[in-house]
């Protein structure tokens, strides 16, 4: 067989196998359980009169019968699909597999969004191996019909289009994104984060999905996003999107009152935005 038809129609990878091929495989079930949870959710979106069912870590983070409904749809479709891989949720927990691989969801990113009317929010899902590195990661925003996706192997896309984060190389000209805590002592300290880097840039935007945020950053509708206290599921696909639109992608570490974080930013303004909210 000749190279050419050898590159037309490669050898499969065997069981198990996390290349190209089989990060590929990865995405597409990731965008047919994002999307599937997607419908359900706008539908729940469009006939209004969502309730919260309580509250998590505080009274201000919110949880619903959407979100409970949401992951409930995308397990079930994950343990048909792929019954040996594990699951961690942000609703339902974890639960160990035996693949090596394990599906990371945020079923409802956004949810005070939601529960208010607010279309900014969506369904993140990720797969990661044991190492913990991403292998395929899904956004999906279903009121604007919008789905990120990247593969570890591959280039980050917007509805199949690739894509690639912002040129911008000045940070007093940066639009920069970013997220709140739940909790009052860290808010009070991030308003005086923010009080700093306020005139240092463009401006700043808080829209409420960390998923999204990223998503939009990857793309250069933001030159920059920095969040702390994210969750895993939060940002597992967020960050593999941003990098392979090229951007900058690095760990906040706790300090002071603040959470761990994340940061992604045009590689030209990484290190600046980083001397100020690091």
């Amino acid at each position: 067989m000749s190279g050419d038809a050898e590159r037309e129609h490669p050898l499969p990878e065997p069981p198990g196998a996390t290349g190209p091929t089989a990060q590929a495989g990865l995405l597409s079930l990731a965008s047919d359980v994002a999307r599937h949870a997607g419908a359900l959710l706008l539908e729940r979106f469009d006939g209004g009169g969502e309730r919260a069912l309580g509250s998590k870590s505080s009274p201000t983070d919110l949880v619903s019968e959407a979100d409970l409904a949401s992951e409930r749809t995308i397990r079930e479709l994950l343990a048909q699909a792929r019954p040996d891989d594990g699951f961690l949720g942000e609703e339902g927990g974890g639960e160990d597999g035996s693949s090596g691989l394990t599906w990371v969801v945020d079923p409802l990113d956004g949810t005070v969004n939601f529960l208010f009317g607010i279309p900014q929010w969506c369904v993140s899902v990720a797969v990661q191996d044991d190492r913990r590195r991403t292998l395929a990661g899904v956004i999906f925003d279903p009121c604007r019909d919008e789905t990120w996706a990247a593969t570890q192997a591959g280039a980050a896309t917007l509805n199949g289009a690739t894509i690639k984060g912002s040129k911008r190389s000045e940070l007093s000209t940066a639009m920069v994104s970013t997220g709140f805590y739940y909790d009052a002592a860290v808010r009070a300290e991030q308003a005086k984060l923010c009080e700093r880097l306020l005139p240092r840039v463009r401006d700043i935007r808080r829209f409420g999905s960390a998923a999204l945020d990223l998503a939009w950053t990857a793309a250069g509708r933001y030159d920059c996003y920095f969040e702390r206290g994210v969750k895993l599921w939060d940002v597992a696909a967020g960050m593999l999107i941003c990098e392979r639109a090229g951007l900058a992608v690095a760990e906040l570490p706790a300090r002071d009152r603040l959470p761990a974080g994340v940061l992604a930013a045009v590689p030209a303004l990484a290190e600046p935005l980083l001397e100020l909210v690091g």
